[in-house]
C-alpha cells in the first residue's frame, strides 16, 4: 500500500521503465527523500532561498550554508508539453512533462510528469502535489492535480529583469580586427553513410580554397564541440582532422562552453586579433542521421547508463529531447502573452517557401499552413514542421586577420559586434520560461558594441532548432517587444523573403535546409552579403544578424559588407 503523508504520497511500484538518475553526492538524499513521502529541496540557512537541483552555494546569497529542506509538495505547472513522440525504448508515449514552481519558493522548479488525470486537463496555472514513485533505489518525484485547490488557477513565476548588459570594457574592438574570408559546405542530405571525418574534410578544403589560401597557411583550429556529446554530434575533434590534412596548428580551440555553436568563431577572432595567428579554420560537423539509422538497424550498440549531469533531473521523467525541454517555455509563452501554434506555423511554411528556392535545401517542397496543422505532432505544440531537420553535414569557415582581406579573391565580410554575455541561469527550468533561456543575454550584449540598431539588419539568420527559437530570438533582438512576435510576423509577411520587414532564413534555416548547429546560418549570412545567395538574394543586403543556440549557451554575431 502506498505510503500517505498530508501532502503527498508514495508509490511503490513502477509503472513503466524510466532511465534511473545517478545520484551525485550533492542529490543523493533529494532522490532518497520520497522514502518517507516527503519532499526535500536545498535551503540556504542564510537567507532562507530554495535551490534546485541542489548546489553547494546559495543561488541568492551564495552563502555555503545549504541542507536538504522538507517543503509542502504543494506547486502550479509553470509550463507543460504533451509528449507524443517515443524518445526512449521503454518510456511510451503519450505523457505530460511539465516544469512545477514549488509554493514555498517559485524560483525553486522541478521538471517532472503529471499524472492522475487526463493530459488536456493539464494547464499553465494548474495547482498540483507531489507523489512518489519507488525506482529501483530511488524515489522519483511526480506530481498530480491537488484537490483541496481543484478548480484554481494560480499565479505563474514572473519574468525575472535581467538587468544591462555590461558595456564595452574598451574603446577599440577586437571584431575590427578580423574578416571571415572563405567558407565551405561538405555534401549535405539525410543519411548519407559518409565517414563524418570525410564530411568535415571536404567542408574544409572547401572553405580554404574558397579563401585562396593553402593548407599549410592554416595556422589556428576550432572547433564546436570538438569530443564533447554524443555519436553524432561530432567527427571527433580537433585531433581527426589535423591527422587527416597533417595540419600544424599554431592554436586550437575544441570545446561545447561556447557562447552558442558560433562560439568556435568567437574565440577563432579572438586568437586572429590577438596576434597570436593570421588564418584560423572553424568546422562544425554532425552525422546524426546515418548515427540514429545506424542505432535503428541495431549497428551501433548503446549501453544503458544512468542520467548524469544535466540530464539527471530531465530524463527520468521522459524529457529526452530538446523539444520538450523548448516545448515546455512556449506552453508559458502562450499563456503569458497568447500567440498560439499559428504563430509558429508561419515560420515553418516561410521556412519552406525560402527552401524552395534553395536547392541545397533538403526539403524544399512548399507547405501551407494547413499543411502543418495536419503534420503529426511531436510534443505540443511542435509538430513535425516546427522541429529540424537531423541530417549529415558539415560547414566550414575561415577567420582572418583583416589586414589580409584585400588579398583574398572573395569579397570579406566583416565583424561588426558579437554578442557572448551570459545573463540568465544555464538551466532549462530553474530560470527563464517565458522564451527560450540564454537568447536576451546575447543580444543584449551584441547592441552595446555596436551604433548599428535592429533597423539597421537587412537580413536575420536567428537559430530555429524549433520555430519557438525563432521567436525567441525575434523578441531578444528587439525586433519586436516581448509578447509582440505574432504582429510582427504578421502570417508570415513579416518575415517574408520578398517584401518582409525582416527576411528570415532565406536559405531554409534548419528547418529545411537542415540541422548544421548555427553554421548554415553563418554560410548563408556570408553569401547573402556576397551576393552570392542565386535564387534567393535578399537585394542590397549590407548588414546581417546570425544567432546560434540558446538554451545551452547562445551567441550572437552582427555581420555587414565593407
Amino acid at each position: 500500500m502506498p505510503v500517505q503523508s498530508s501532502t503527498s504520497r508514495v508509490s511503490e511500484e513502477t509503472v513503466i521503465q524510466r532511465p534511473l538518475p545517478q545520484p551525485s553526492l550533492a542529490s543523493a538524499e533529494f532522490w532518497t527523500a520520497g522514502s518517507d513521502g516527503v519532499l526535500r529541496i536545498a535551503r540556504c540557512a542564510d537567507c532562507g532561498a530554495y535551490t534546485h537541483p541542489p548546489l553547494p552555494r546559495c543561488r541568492s546569497c551564495r552563502g555555503d550554508q545549504m541542507t536538504m529542506a522538507p517543503v509542502s509538495g504543494r506547486g502550479v505547472v509553470a509550463g507543460f508539453t504533451v509528449n507524443h513522440q517515443q524518445w526512449l525504448a521503454d518510456f511510451p508515449p503519450p505523457y505530460v512533462i511539465a516544469v512545477v514552481a514549488l509554493d514555498e519558493d517559485d524560483g525553486a522548479r522541478l521538471t517532472t510528469n503529471i499524472v492522475g488525470c487526463p493530459a488536456d486537463d493539464v494547464r499553465v496555472g494548474l495547482p498540483v502535489r507531489v507523489l512518489f514513485e519507488k525506482a529501483g533505489d530511488v524515489y522519483i518525484p511526480l506530481f498530480e492535480p491537488d484537490p483541496d485547490r481543484a478548480g484554481q488557477t494560480l499565479a505563474v513565476p514572473a519574468v525575472r529583469d535581467i538587468g544591462a548588459p555590461r558595456p564595452m570594457v574598451s574603446a577599440h574592438k577586437f571584431e575590427e580586427r578580423v574578416a571571415l574570408t572563405g567558407v565551405g559546405q561538405s555534401s549535405v542530405g539525410r543519411r548519407l553513410m559518409v565517414d563524418p571525418l570525410r564530411l568535415t574534410a571536404d567542408a574544409c578544403l572547401a572553405a580554404v580554397a574558397d579563401a585562396g589560401l593553402t593548407l599549410d597557411e592554416i595556422d589556428g583550429l576550432s572547433t564546436y564541440p570538438s569530443r564533447m556529446g554524443s555519436p553524432g554530434f561530432s567527427e571527433g575533434g580537433i585531433g581527426p582532422l589535423a591527422e587527416a590534412l597533417q595540419l600544424k596548428p599554431t592554436w586550437i580551440n575544441g570545446a561545447g562552453d561556447t557562447p552558442g555553436q558560433s562560439g568556435a568563431i568567437v574565440a577563432a577572432m579572438l586568437a586572429v586579433a590577438s596576434g597570436l595567428c593570421r588564418h584560423v579554420l572553424c568546422y562544425r560537423t554532425l552525422w546524426e542521421s546515418s548515427f540514429a539509422a545506424l542505432v535503428r538497424a541495431g549497428k551501433w550498440a548503446q549501453p544503458p547508463s544512468r542520467a548524469t549531469g544535466m540530464t539527471e533531473f530531465l530524463t527520468p521523467f521522459g524529457a529526452a529531447s530538446a523539444a520538450n525541454w523548448i516545448g515546455v517555455h512556449a506552453s508559458h509563452y502562450f499563456h503569458r502573452y497568447g500567440g498560439g501554434r499559428e504563430m509558429l506555423g508561419w515560420i515553418a511554411v516561410n521556412s519552406r517557401a525560402n527552401a524552395a528556392r534553395n536547392p541545397e535545401a533538403v526539403y524544399r517542397e512548399p507547405i501551407t499552413i494547413d499543411d502543418y496543422f495536419a503534420a503529426r505532432m511531436v510534443t505540443t505544440p511542435f509538430g513535425l514542421y516546427d522541429c529540424d531537420v537531423p541530417v549529415d553535414g558539415a560547414v566550414a569557415v575561415v577567420v582572418s586577420a583583416v589586414e589580409t582581406a584585400a588579398d583574398r579573391p572573395r569579397p570579406p565580410v566583416l565583424v561588426e559586434a558579437v554578442g557572448t554575455q551570459m545573463m540568465e541561469r544555464l538551466s532549462w527550468d530553474q530560470d527563464t520560461l517565458s522564451h527560450e533561456p540564454q537568447t536576451k543575454g546575447p543580444a543584449r550584449h551584441l547592441w552595446t558594441r555596436t551604433s548599428l540598431r535592429p533597423d539597421d539588419v537587412d537580413v536575420a539568420m536567428l537559430y530555429d532548432g524549433f520555430t519557438f527559437n525563432a521567436v525567441s530570438w525575434i523578441e531578444a533582438l528587439g525586433f519586436c517587444e516581448p509578447g509582440g512576435a505574432r504582429d510582427f510576423i504578421d502570417e508570415g509577411r513579416g518575415i517574408a523573403l520578398d517584401g518582409g520587414r525582416l527576411p528570415l532564413n532565406p536559405h531554409g534555416g534548419q528547418l529545411s535546409a537542415g540541422r548544421l548547429h548555427g553554421f548554415g546560418h553563418v554560410r548563408e549570412a556570408m553569401l547573402q552579403l556576397r551576393g552570392e545567395a542565386a535564387g534567393r538574394q535578399v537585394p542590397g543586403a549590407r548588414t546581417a544578424v546570425v544567432t546560434t543556440g540558446g538554451g545551452a549557451p547562445g551567441g550572437a554575431l552582427l555581420l555587414r559588407r565593407p
